[in-house]
């Protein structure tokens, strides 16, 4: 290491980190690498990127002057800015835990560009025994899903909407007449709806092999997404789209392994990787994939046609499995298909049975959000509200989120649901004269027999809901130590958190990144006697925005496990008068911990919970002896442990910005120290009101 002594320039290192919400993890593990470099003499940089964005951005000149950058990251960091820098990528927890030792390692790390195997490993080759992150795959995954979901809101609601307002029931469905407003408006959702596909696909692939990436992902998802190119009369769906963003992330990694003259290097990840991995993946679509799946929908239509006069429950329990399986594509088409071609001929009883499984699945996985909600993030339950109502108006596609990040469990449980709706549809002989789906069909009469079609969808979604939940429960079970996925997530915690990539959460206010000077801190007893006496009056209003008061401290927890410490402190919230329903707190506090532990490592734990169970926003502390065993990544037992409650409304940013708060100041040592061992109530407040 060189030292500033000798004479020779220090050495300086630059790093990035990120956590898939980019609260807590994201700023402690800058802080700990800016306490770590300043400790070995080693000039650092730290650009952080939490919910509100990049701060403490890197320049070009900070890259350029930098001899090595550390990646300190649950999510995906674009490398492309780093070509010719000696890059370390690790899980955060990593930069929580070993701080000093990846600054080591960076020195000895492979150079990105100049040894592209070894820098697209990924953590795990970055270092022995470094962060253990999600595989790729998942990765790449609930990428994609994360930038499809406004894509599926969007289109779905204009659509829905549009059609309600709009819409008139034909025989070829619900038709918007041409040139009228809501014609315009469901347009503009159509759009949406369209590039959903390609946006899955392409930010899939870009996961996996960064911009190159990008663009043949996208194309082969609209390839996927369009039977056309392969004369099929539907397209791949969203299952397509995910084998073509798999196959272009995998194709260009493997393009990018190539060596090339250095000449040439500049010019490949704008124009030759995209260009040759565009053509490959498009003609491997069009010509090995594309056939496969128009012949699967030709030889469908054939069999079906042929179960037309077989018993009207199994194929109704057959259309609706068809339709809920890969909603939109060639199965979902050939049965949606089949129904609407039957019409014509006055056979319109299969339809019926297409049109009460159509609106099961968006129905279903909406339910299943409301009925278990601990069991999903903030962002899936939004997303399952949307889904409700697109349901409502046969909009099968509202359900595709859900699909794409837990296919083991929603898929299954979407077909069990939809056979069941179409059995009791067609048992009951429920017809629809026009070729579309879900309650609206009903409400604007176009169904016959609507007592039993609406008994048929609230059965299939009941099951539905009903089963997802059961088999998400049983993956929780059988591995506890992972949390569940999610289109967008929660802010998981060291090893076991990660890549709820997805979608960013409201403003985190006033973080960044970078060294900072410290100065000294006023006794605990000067700042006491300075303040009032703790008891919640205005002397302690600056301690957390107010939200900290002697009320909510306790110098000793009594409880010696997590369930047990929640409750206490949950109780001890509730003297405040702001706890509404202090059981309700309890219940989504420890379905915070369920979706990954709210241990952060040195002895600190911070649970907290979104609810409604609480009226504003309220903070308590507490220290324990013994420690509590709370799955901290570092394996310390808590012992200090902070609980932060806001309701839903307050949610978008305060949370955020206390743990924010918290997550920095908790970093330094000796606040830490003179925390632990203040003697009482008022102490503990002099010291907490350090925190800014």
């Amino acid at each position: 290491m060189t030292s500033p002594a000798s004479g020779q320039r220090a050495l300086k290192l630059l790093a990035v980190t990120a956590c898939p919400t980019g609260i807590a993890h994201t700023y402690m593990a800058a802080e700990k690498l800016t306490q770590a470099a300043e400790t070995l003499g080693i000039e650092m940089k730290v650009e952080t990127q939490g919910s509100i964005g990049a701060e403490n951005v890197l320049s070009d000149n900070d890259v350029r002057e930098a001899d090595g950058i550390i990646i300190a990251a649950d999510k995906d960091v674009d490398r492309g800015r780093f070509v010719g820098k000696k890059v370390l990528a690790v899980g955060v927890a990593e930069g929580i835990r070993r701080p000093e030792q990846l600054i080591e390692q960076v020195q000895r790390a492979p150079v990105q560009g100049a040894d592209e195997e070894a820098a697209d490993a990924g953590p795990s080759k970055g270092a022995a025994g470094s962060g253990k992150e999600r595989s790729v795959v998942y990765k790449a995954l609930m990428n994609g899903v994360s930038y499809m979901i406004p894509f599926v809101v969007v289109g779905g609601l204009l659509i829905a909407v549009s059609l309600a307002l709009g819409g008139d029931a034909t025989a070829e469905g619900y038709v918007i007449p041409e040139g009228t407003f809501w014609g315009q408006v469901n347009a503009i959702g159509v759009v949406g709806f369209e590039l959903m596909i390609p946006i899955l696909s392409g930010y899939i692939a870009y996961a996996i092999a960064d911009r190159p990436a990008l663009v043949p992902g996208m194309i082969g998802g609209w390839i996927a997404g369009h039977g056309e190119f392969y004369d099929s009369e539907a397209g791949a769906g969203f299952i397509g789209a995910i084998v073509t963003g798999f196959l272009a992330g995998y194709l260009v990694l493997w393009i990018k392994k190539v060596k090339v003259p250095r000449f040439a290097q500049p010019i490949m990840p704008i124009i030759v990787i995209p260009v040759v991995a565009t053509t490959a993946l498009g003609l491997f679509f069009v010509y090995v994939i594309g056939e496969p799946i128009s012949w699967v929908f030709t030889h469908l239509t054939d069999w079906l046609s042929g179960l037309t006069g077989t018993s009207a429950v199994l194929l109704g329990a057959l259309l609706g499995l068809m339709i809920a399986f890969d909603m939109g594509g060639p199965v979902n088409k050939t049965a949606f298909l089949f129904g609407a071609g039957l019409i014509a001929t006055g056979n319109q009883t299969v339809m019926g049975m297409c049109a009460a499984a159509i609106p099961v699945m968006p129905l279903g996985q909406g339910l299943a959000t409301v009925i278990r909600r601990k069991l999903y993030s903030e962002q899936e339950r939004e997303t399952g509200m949307a889904a409700l109502f697109m349901g409502m108006f046969g909009i099968s596609e509202g359900a595709i989120p859900f699909a794409a990040a837990r296919p083991a469990q929603v898929i299954p449980a979407n077909m069990l649901g939809g056979a069941v709706a179409g059995a009791i549809a067609g048992m009951a002989g429920v017809e629809d004269a026009v070729p579309h789906g879900g309650p609206i069909v009903a409400v604007l009469g176009a169904v016959g027999g609507v007592p039993m079609f609406f008994v048929a969808v609230a059965a299939g979604t009941a099951v539905t809901a009903l089963t997802t939940n059961a088999l998400i429960g049983l993956k929780e079970r059988a591995g506890r130590a992972a949390p569940a996925p999610a289109l967008a997530g929660a802010d998981g915690a060291g090893t076991a958190a990660t890549d709820r990539a997805l979608v960013g959460a409201p403003a985190e206010a006033g973080v960044a990144a970078g060294s900072r000077t410290r100065g000294a801190s006023p006794s605990p007893s000067a700042a006491a006697a300075s303040d009032a006496s703790g008891d919640g009056s205005p002397g302690d209003s600056g301690i957390l925005s107010g939200y900290l008061t002697a009320q909510t401290v306790r110098v000793r927890l009594d409880a010696d496990t997590k369930d047990a410490a929640i409750r206490e402190m949950a109780a001890m919230l509730a003297t405040t008068g702001k706890v509404a329903d202090p059981e309700a707190l309890v219940r989504a506090a420890l379905a915070r911990e369920e979706q990954g532990t709210t241990g952060l490592g040195e002895e600190i734990a911070v649970p907290h919970a979104k609810t409604d169970a609480v009226t504003s926003p309220v903070v308590g502390f507490a220290r324990s002896a013994e420690g509590v065993e709370w799955g901290s990544p570092d394996g310390t037992k808590a012992k200090l442990i902070f609980m932060i409650t806001v309701p839903e409304a307050a949610a978008g940013d305060e949370h955020l910005r206390i743990l924010a708060m918290l997550s920095r100041k908790l970093m330094d040592v000796e606040f830490r120290e003179r925390l632990t061992a203040a003697p009482d109530e008022a102490a503990i407040l002099a010291v907490l009101r350090e925190v800014r």
